[in-house]
């Protein structure tokens, strides 16, 4: 097993493990030093050097999770309910850049991204920018934390341009907004699949 020893690893770690299991308050967790806290209930995980989670101050019958990766696959799962149960919205104000050729990328204004079970869906720079993405567009969303070290960043577009949308307000949402795209390409598939088969 490989030692981290650094005492920031658990820095920002929120931007992944974004959602409390214990009082399942979202956009609340803050990963700082060695340690992830939930704002809202208090409760707190201390990642160990070799990447276990173990909760502090707290029985091994409280603690929800040991490994990142369970944490992150219930998270996936909480998405996919919200999903299959139509309460899935993000909205949320955001700054937007755009690569349109090969020299740079410009920043264009302010605006709203919106996703929802229809897709994609970004506004903005004063009513000039209307964008609408649906979900069969990709199955990968790129979406990056501290990007270039201007800010979390999600990322949509097609061959003519791309939008490069840096979330406000401090909120944790590109890595959920990810786990939505992935599911929603996979439920669009699945019933793509299904009116094939009626059909044929």
């Amino acid at each position: 097993m490989v030692r981290v020893s650094e005492p920031f690893r658990a820095d920002y770690l929120n931007r992944v493990l974004y959602k409390c299991p214990h009082c399942l308050t979202e956009g609340r967790m803050r990963g700082r030093g060695s340690r992830l806290t939930c704002e809202n209930c208090g409760k707190t995980y201390e990642l160990t050097e070799y990447g276990y989670l173990r909760g502090v101050d707290m029985t091994s019958e409280e603690e929800h999770f040991t490994h990142v990766p369970d944490w992150y696959r219930w998270e996936r799962e909480c998405v996919r309910q919200e999903l299959l149960e139509g309460s899935y919205h993000l909205q949320v104000p955001v700054d937007i850049c755009m690569l349109v050729d090969s020299r740079c990328i410009y920043r264009v204004g302010g605006g709203v991204l919106e996703h929802t079970a229809e897709g994609f869906r970004l506004t903005g720079c004063q009513g000039q920018l209307d964008y609408a993405q649906k979900p069969s567009a990709s199955y990968s969303l790129y979406a990056d934390y501290y990007w270039y070290e201007l800010g979390d960043m999600i990322c949509i577009g097609d061959h003519r341009a791309l939008y490069y949308c840096f979330p406000q307000n401090g909120a944790d949402v590109a890595a959920k907004t990810r786990l939505a795209a992935e599911e929603l390409y996979q439920m669009k598939r699945r019933n793509e699949g299904l009116v094939r088969k009626e059909k044929g």
